[in-house]
């Protein structure tokens, strides 16, 4: 595994919302094979446990899957469902997390300098240290990822093991996989993978499986097999994944212009007090008229 850097390729809340252009290193993904995983949950402890994340009360809903939903001390979840499919029963299991977007939305969202940050290698990371907890990055993604923290008052989500992925590491969940259905490596070489393996599927009969990785975002960082392709509902996956419209006129449009006018705003006043000097209130200055006697 190559060892990577934290070189940072853009943050959030930089004035103009683009891109830095940095791109030294090649983009790593996770690939996530939904047809072999058999939902048995070693990702989600190797998770756990890796990121000392707390234990979360779980309440039994007539399912398999540990919680209904992402939370801010469970990064990574197996979803469950079971769908009518050629005469039986087809239980789908999609591994649920941050898809480390290469366009985030949560970091077009955010507007808390640096507390959002994408590295020169695509991983998408929240800076605890810089978060305000805003929320807006929830608003900004179209997986309805990151989770707002009440006790600490920050954000929270899958950071792609960070930490592990720059010492030439492969993420805690990949490590932890029985069957092989989560692999780690660089963008490239995953999506070769995944396109292997529908062809696979689709030899084999599923000729709708497809790998997910939407051009709405740019691409995801996790790329995913899908044997039923064409049920996108079926794994809770959006169609067409891409950062709010709203976001991108505040990022691009709006703010830039508050920008312009706040600056526009300091070089009037000054030009207003270079010209005309500082007003005089009436009656605040010295009148040359003495105050009577005490």
């Amino acid at each position: 595994m190559v060892m990577q850097s934290l070189e940072i390729r853009r943050s959030s809340a930089s004035v103009w919302g683009i891109p830095s252009g940095i791109r030294t290193l090649p983009t790593v993904s996770k690939y996530i094979d939904t047809s072999t995983c058999i939902g048995c949950k070693a990702c989600e402890v190797a998770c756990q446990e890796w990121n000392d994340l707390r234990p979360v009360q779980t309440t039994q809903t007539g399912t398999y899957q540990t919680m209904p939903t992402l939370h801010p001390e469970f990064w990574n979840l197996i979803r469950f469902n079971e769908q009518n499919y050629d005469g039986g029963i087809a239980w789908i299991m999609r591994k649920d997390q941050c898809m480390h977007c290469d366009d985030p939305g949560c970091l077009a969202a955010c507007p808390a300098p640096g507390a959002i940050v994408q590295y020169a290698n695509g991983i998408v990371d929240v800076n605890q240290d810089l978060c305000i907890g805003c929320g807006y990055c929830e608003s900004g993604c179209p997986f309805d990822v990151p989770r707002f923290h009440a006790t600490t008052g920050k954000m929270a989500k899958c950071t792609l093991c960070v930490d592990r992925t720059t010492v030439g590491l492969e993420p805690a969940c990949v490590k932890a996989c029985p069957t092989g259905c989560l692999q780690f490596g660089t963008k490239d070489d995953m999506v070769v993978l995944g396109n292997q393996r529908v062809a696979q599927l689709q030899s084999a009969g599923y000729k709708n499986a497809a790998l997910y990785n939407p051009a709405g975002v740019g691409g995801t960082g996790v790329v995913t097999v899908l044997a039923h392709g064409n049920h996108l509902d079926w794994y809770s996956l959006p169609a067409d994944p891409h950062v709010p419209i709203l976001t991108r006129l505040w990022k691009h449009v709006v703010r830039p212009l508050g920008m312009v006018a706040i600056a526009g705003a300091v070089i009037g006043a000054f030009g207003h007090f270079t010209k005309f000097g500082r007003k005089e209130v009436p009656g605040s200055g010295d009148s040359g008229v003495q105050p009577p006697p005490a």
